[in-house]
């Protein structure tokens, strides 16, 4: 199971781990934290150096009740900051978290090389006719809604199910546009309520119906931090056991804010299932 990055196969047989870098001043967890170039080009440098291999951009936050913020504004946000990575680590493999194709297409043409849309193009008509034209490997995310209403539609008579027909249905569509690799991400936290994020990792297997990579995004979640009555910032051991669960459940690439310790996971992962 591989991915062409920029013209470099990624082997997903064993996994790998995206680090998370939000260039959003409301983000969850890790909001405004990167305010000038030195910090950015510092946390890369460590998400490089622990082994990741994928970085995630985002100039969106999709929690709840998030700020909305113009095309121009999250444009203004990314591109540079893909542009100063790029520049001085050229290597470096940037998915662009975006919902928005003018956004994607610009970030591709700055230097990323995937894209990864939390609406698997529900929320841009124009979306898979872009990445299908950028020829990118494009993350879809299951998610009813916006970011805004998708904690009001969480019911489901058969989440899994419901799930897979979901993908079932985008991939047909990505298909259409030569899109041609695609990895799916269940979406943890978005329109699901905290017991059916737990039903969903539990069942996360069932994901491989598909037969599409899956990418797994737990870190420092509510489901996390709410279930051990804490907060974001004292999730870290609460998301390494749910990434364990996420790779024995099938999943191919981790989400993370913390790479160092989803590394670990994985090597463990990888002792674990090689007898």
């Amino acid at each position: 199971m591989t991915i062409n990055c920029k013209g470099k196969l990624i082997e997903l047989s064993s996994p790998k781990v995206m680090g998370i870098l939000n260039v959003t001043p409301d983000s969850f967890y890790d909001g405004g934290k990167y305010k000038n170039e030195s910090d950015i080009l510092n946390q890369v440098e460590s998400i490089l150096e622990y082994g990741a291999t994928f970085i995630d951009i985002g100039g969106y936050s999709s929690r709840p009740d998030a700020e909305d913020v113009s095309i121009q504004k999250e444009t203004e946000r990314v591109v540079p900051v893909i542009e100063l990575i790029i520049k001085h680590f050229p290597e470096t493999l940037i998915s662009v978290d975006t919902f928005r194709s003018e956004v994607a297409k610009k970030s591709i043409e700055a230097g990323g090389a995937l894209v990864n849309d939390i609406s698997a193009g529900h929320l841009d008509k124009n979306m898979l006719a872009t990445i299908g034209k950028l020829q990118v490997p494009y993350i879809m995310m299951h998610m009813r809604g916006n970011p805004k209403t998708m904690q009001q539609q969480t019911h489901y008579d058969d989440l899994v199910k419901e799930i897979n027909f979901y993908f079932a249905e985008c991939i047909v569509s990505a298909h259409a546009e030569k899109i041609n690799d695609i990895i799916i991400d269940p979406g943890f936290g978005f329109a699901k309520t905290l017991e059916q994020n737990f039903e969903l990792l539990n069942k996360m297997e069932l994901l491989q119906i598909i037969g599409k990579p899956v990418l797994a995004g737990v870190s420092r979640k509510s489901m996390i931090y709410k279930t051990l009555n804490t907060s974001s910032d004292n999730a870290l051991n609460g998301t390494t056991a749910l990434n364990m669960v996420a790779l024995q459940k099938g999943a191919k690439i981790l989400r993370v804010h913390d790479v160092k310790e989803a590394m670990e996971c994985v090597a463990l992962y990888n002792q674990l299932t090689s007898n």
